[in-house]
This record gives structure tokens, sequence and C-alpha cells, in this order.
């Protein structure tokens, strides 16, 4: 624990959703949800319009749509989303050499690291916090984002969810225990639905009635790992250190779910999901690795993790997801899982190509692939999904609106130009091509 506040936790709002309605002007200020998008799909990030229908992340796409069928439905766009995390995470780096990214819309950062540590009382914390949003707003095109400020980790996550949408909050030194005490306990990180219950039995309410229990009652509630952790955490104490980057070992994606999950194709539909973005992050750092692990965590918050070892490294999303979901399916998920990860290990820096791997998208919810119309088979099979960027060979830059029955709308406006025209073609026209992803 420190003395001063000197962790920054960084956390941009509603990150995938906030991108999309950057880039979409007829989307700004309207529901928007980014995931899956077919029968089978899963939310990945819904935007503050849409939160207010009840639409969260893990939710079925199937049941967003109808509890807000108004809302734009969009598949997802990494690399628009690669490079807005990019400026943010060098902008961070300006301000410390010790950066944690979490994700790619979320780190820490140890400022008694940086060069302006020695004059970060409070006051000057919380300028730096607003000048760094400033800058990300600048640098980004406008995203937004939320800072926290604290002691520690813990702390600073904390008070980044405080500030949330788009602020900054500090805890002042001495004040942590303050700042918890009326918190409710899922406050804690790990503390889900099932383990709020079991405190409720127990008259456990806020983070207070946590700290009137022994460290010997919760270990034996919830385990010694678990019970330790959140004894420690309900009276403020986190002694974990910001860990910048290191030589890659090892690459994961996991996320916890806001409410436990036991439906196996939901389940399923997410590990595939996440393959595809290990696959992305794998490639973009031209990188494979030969083990693939998958992590769960149960609603106890017991957590386990499941291996298999490859024939060869491999950065192809089908061949991850194939043996991601293959492991899942040894894993009992009826009592709910809170969490799921998928990661790769044994690195290296090339690819055994899988000879036996049928040449087919792991089905992750996205849009079946439209083929030519009649008379035009020649052309190559193009996938229009809701959301990808489109440029026509006339009308310019665009993105489409719709798709399907060999037809693709699409909506012309860039980032600056303002809200655009729509207009409908044929999914084979030849003047309309994929297009690229604007810096």
């Amino acid at each position: 624990m420190r003395r001063q506040a000197t962790v920054l936790h960084l956390d941009l709002d509603a990150f995938f959703a906030a991108v999309e309605q950057r880039d979409k002007p007829s989307l700004r200020g309207k529901p928007v949800v980014v995931g899956g998008l077919g029968p089978r799909g899963v939310v990945s990030t819904a935007s503050y319009e849409a939160r207010t229908y009840g639409i969260r992340s893990a939710m079925r796409t199937a049941e967003a749509r109808a509890r807000c069928p108004h809302a734009a439905y969009l598949s997802d766009r990494f690399d628009a989303y690669r490079d807005a995390s990019r400026v943010v995470m060098e902008r961070l780096r300006e301000i410390s050499p010790l950066v944690e990214p979490l994700s790619l819309d979320e780190a820490f950062v140890d400022l008694a690291a940086g060069e302006a540590s020695r004059s970060l009382d409070l006051d000057g914390a919380r300028a730096l916090a607003e000048q760094v949003r400033a800058d990300i707003a600048d640098r980004t095109g406008g995203l937004t984002a939320s800072v926290g400020i604290a002691s520690s980790k813990f702390l600073a996550k904390i008070a980044s969810e405080l500030a949330k949408p788009d602020g900054v909050h500090v805890v002042e030194p001495g004040t942590e225990l303050d700042v918890l005490a009326p918190m409710s306990v899922r406050a804690i990180p790990g503390v889900g639905p099932a383990t709020a219950e079991r405190l409720r039995r127990l008259g456990v309410h806020t983070v207070e009635d946590l700290r009137g229990l022994e460290a010997v009652e919760l270990t034996s509630l919830l385990g010694t790992a678990y019970g330790t952790s959140l004894h420690a955490l309900a009276r403020g104490v986190d002694h974990r250190a910001v860990v910048a980057e290191r030589e890659t070992k090892s690459l994961s994606v996991e996320d916890t779910f806001e409410t436990d999950i036991t439906d196996p194709r939901v389940l399923a539909d997410i590990a595939t999901t996440m393959s595809r973005r290990l696959s992305d992050r794998l490639r973009e750092r031209g990188m494979s690795g030969r083990t693939v692990t998958l992590k769960i965590r149960h609603h106890d918050f017991e957590t386990h993790t499941r291996s298999a070892t490859l024939a060869g490294p491999t950065d192809d999303a089908r061949t991850i997801a194939r043996t991601a979901t293959g492991l899942l399916t040894e894993i009992d998920s009826s009592s709910g899982l809170r969490l799921l990860g998928v990661g790769v290990s044994g690195m290296a820096d090339w690819v055994q190509d899988d000879l036996f791997v049928a040449d087919e998208e792991p089905d992750g919810g996205a849009e079946p692939e439209l083929t030519s119309v009649a008379g035009a088979s020649a052309r190559p099979r193009t996938r229009w999904p809701a959301g990808a960027d489109v440029v026509h060979a006339e009308l310019g830059p665009g993105w489409v609106w719709g798709s399907g029955l060999g037809r693709v709308t699409v909506r012309f406006e860039t980032r600056t130009s303002g809200p655009g025209p729509v207009r409908t073609f044929a999914a084979d026209d030849p003047s309309l091509t994929p297009g690229t992803v604007e810096p």
C-alpha cells in the first residue's frame, strides 16, 4: 500500500460501441450493440443508450433484440478498436514507463515511476487525469475515458467505476475505508450473485458489514484463497504492483460476466468469439502458440484450467476455437460460470499449418456469408456483416447498414462527414468492395 495516490486506472467508456458511434455519425446518441449477429450471437459491448434497456455484455443477441429492437446491431471491427487502443496506450506511456494494459480499453499506470511524480499531490493528480482524458478525446476523435486514482490497484479501479462515465475520481489516502464502507459487496472484484447471496445469508450486504467477519469465517465459507483475498480487500489492502509488459510467454482473453452463465451453447459462442480475438492478437504480434488453455471460474469462485497441446504452434482462429470448445464440453456449467477465458502458450514466431482443418469459419454468431446472385457465380463470395467498412467506386466510403437476400444496404458517411445517405446494391455489385479502417 502507498502513502500517496499514485496508481491510475483508466477505462474507456463503452469502448467498442463508442468507436462505432464515433465512426458512424448517424448512430451518435442512439443505442448501439456490438457482437455476434446470428441466432447464436452474444453481445460484446452495449452503448450507454442501449444499457438503459437492460442490455449487457454476454447477453444473447436475440434477447437484446427483444429488449431493444430499434438499436443498431453491429459486428465487431477489431482493427478499429486496436488502432484506438494503441493511441490511448501511447498517451499513457508518456506519463510513466510502467503501464499495465488489462485489455484494449483498460490499463493501470504507476504514476510514481513517471517524471511528474514529485509534484503529484491530489490536485496535481486530478489535473493530470483531466489532461490525459482531454488528450485521449482529441487524439482518438472523441472517445471518452473514466479515470480513477488511488493508493492501490483495487482502489484505483473502484475510483474509475465511481467516475463513470467520462469523469475523474481521486481517493485520498487515508479515506479508503470510508469510501468502501457503504458500497455493496458486489463492488469487490469477484463477488458475483452467488457469493453475494451466501454473504447475505450471514447478514452481509455492504463492505462495512463484510469487514465484521473474521478471516476464518470467510475462508470456511469461500475457500482459503478467495476468503483470504476478500478479507484483505474489504479492508482496502492490496499490495499488487503495476507490472509493465514483459516478454510474452502467453496470450489470453477472458471476461467476467455480470450474471453467471449456465447455457453451454452461450459459453461455446463466447469461447469462439474469444478465440477470434486471440487469433487477431497473435497475428498482430507475429506469434503463435502450441498449447490452448481454457480458464473457467464457477459461481463460488472456484477456478480451474484445462489445456490441450497441439502438434505444432498455430495462430488460426478455427483451430483455437475448436480446441477451446472441445475443452469446454468437459466442464459442468450447470451451477453457472462467472468467468471464461481462452489462452495460448508455448509461444513461437512460426506457424505449423493444420492441413486437416476444414476451410470454414468457426460459428460465432456472425451473419451468413452471402454468395453472388445468379449469372455472376465467377465473382468470389463476399461477406457483408452489419457495421463493416466498405467503399463504393463512385459514392466513396461507408458502412454496411444491413444485408441479405442478395442485397447489401450501405450508409455513406465517415467519422467527419456527418450523417449520410443510404443506398442498396446487389451483393455482388463490382463497384462495392470491403473498406479499410480510417486511421
